[in-house]
């Protein structure tokens, strides 16, 4: 999509954009540049919310930029077929307004929730990460959280058993865990019906040990099969 259409595009969305919402917003624009992920190959910045300086530290007077990256977008949309335009302008525009929102509200969620997405990434890149990152992603309403297209199923357990069993999609499933692993444990789950757009992971930890889970240098990752727990649906 050329840059003139993209920028008209954006602004129709944001003029759908209720008023209340936008309040202390001083502007919503596009730039052509690209932001590459400083660390990450294939990842890029689509937009931000950027703090302006004030008069005061009052949250509630908080002005801010939102600015949208076409050079980002043309990257993304150049990697695959059947990237939506319209969708990831949208996401990322409501993104960036809810980041204004939420700094005026003192409400830290969606800043919680990029934290959990950049440990995301170090898990998927075989990096060191915070062993409880997902609970900054969105809590589903069968208790998993959802991190971008990843769904992370927690299970605390006193030690680490022979297997596991867990409900997915109203299904019961029961995987094999790996001999002589110490908690906490992060297992990619294969072999579900109807599996999440991203991993399945089921993540093993002590019960209430966030002090445990704090001890580990790198949680121990593996890749299991899914067995169909036949009666259980």
């Amino acid at each position: 999509m050329r840059f003139a259409d993209f920028r008209d595009m954006v602004l129709r969305m944001a003029s759908e954009i209720p008023a209340e919402f936008l309040e202390g917003i001083v502007e919503i624009t596009v730039s052509p540049r690209t932001v590459p992920h400083p660390e990450r190959e294939g990842i890029w910045t689509l937009g931000e919310c950027i703090p302006l300086p004030g008069e005061d530290a009052d949250p509630r007077h908080l002005q801010t930029q939102v600015v949208l990256y076409h050079g980002s977008f043309k990257s993304l949309a150049a990697v695959g077929d059947g990237f939506d335009w319209r969708e990831e302008a949208w996401e990322t525009l409501a993104h960036e307004v809810r980041h204004h929102v939420e700094w005026k509200a003192r409400a830290p969620d969606l800043e919680a929730y990029d934290a959990a997405a950049e440990a995301n990434y170090a898990r998927q890149d075989g990096e060191a990460f915070d062993p409880h990152f997902y609970r900054g992603g969105e809590q589903r309403v069968d208790g998993s959280f959802q991190v971008d297209d990843d769904v992370f199923i927690e299970m605390r357990v006193g030690d680490v058993p022979a297997a596991v069993r867990f409900r997915w999609q109203a299904r019961e499933y029961e995987v094999s865990v790996p001999a002589g692993v110490s908690l906490p444990v992060f297992l990619t789950v294969e072999g579900v019906v109807e599996p999440p757009s991203g991993d399945l992971v089921v993540v093993l930890s002590r019960p209430g040990g966030w002090r445990d889970l704090l001890r580990a240098p790198k949680p121990l990752e593996a890749t299991v099969e899914a067995r169909l727990v036949r009666g259980a649906e």
